[in-house]
């Protein structure tokens, strides 16, 4: 019975502790260029650290295609990206 109490102990704290690493993280970026035939944007952003990638100027994939109608080039915006399928998407906006 301890052995069972430990591992459900172990496994509680350690989807506690998962369960905080996909809280998204929000940058501040500026759109530079919206791409609606590719479904890119070009973002001049802030440092993403989730990602480990210093402020610069990139282009992104959207996760969403909704996400492209809803900003224009010159928009500051809020963002959260990710890695999905092994590209550096724009997961949000706000």
């Amino acid at each position: 019975m301890t052995l069972l109490v430990k591992t459900l102990s172990t496994l509680a704290l350690m989807l506690a502790i998962g369960g905080s690493a996909l809280a998204q993280e929000y940058v501040k970026g500026e759109v530079v260029k919206v791409d609606t035939k590719q479904k890119k944007l070009t973002i001049k952003h802030e440092p993403l650290t989730n990602l480990d990638m210093p402020a610069m100027t990139m282009v992104f994939v959207v996760a969403e295609d909704g996400m492209i109608e809803k900003v224009k080039a010159g928009q500051a915006i809020e963002f959260a990206a990710d890695r999905v399928n092994g590209r550096i998407t724009v997961t949000d906006i706000k």
